[in-house]
């Protein structure tokens, strides 16, 4: 079977509060601002832009959809592979720990954090 699908290009966060989200991610990753306006900003991660869109924009975005509340609950998480786990740069930028460093059963050992607006992030290094 074929597929039709290309890469991810883009990912779109709603967040309460575009400049503090965006001064997370700078801190958090050490990435750049490659666009802003009045309701958003977008860092680039590699082939993949995250736009951190305020929620009051986001409508506009996904009508007739609802955006979920603020504080409605985890939806998702997204892992970035790595060749090491770092949690002490992760703790020298400020970042809490949702759980671990933890060893999965899956040969990977993983730590968990989320954003200012709950959006979980993990870090992941094959073990062995």
């Amino acid at each position: 079977m074929s597929t039709v699908y290309g890469t991810i290009g883009a990912i779109t966060l709603f967040v309460d509060d575009v400049d503090r989200a965006k001064s997370w991610y700078v801190t958090t990753f050490g990435t750049e601002i490659v666009f802003e306006d009045p309701h958003s900003a977008v860092i680039q991660f590699a082939n993949t832009i995250i736009n951190l869109l305020h929620r009051s924009a986001a409508d506009e975005l996904v009508g007739p959809a609802r955006v979920a509340p603020t504080g409605s609950g985890a939806q998702l998480q997204f892992t970035i592979w790595v060749p090491n786990v770092a949690l002490a740069e992760l703790h020298a930028r400020g970042v809490t720990l949702v759980n671990g460093p933890l060893n999965r059963s899956w040969g990977q050992r993983t730590i968990c954090f989320a954003d200012p607006d709950g959006h979980l992030w993990e870090v992941a290094q094959q073990l062995g």
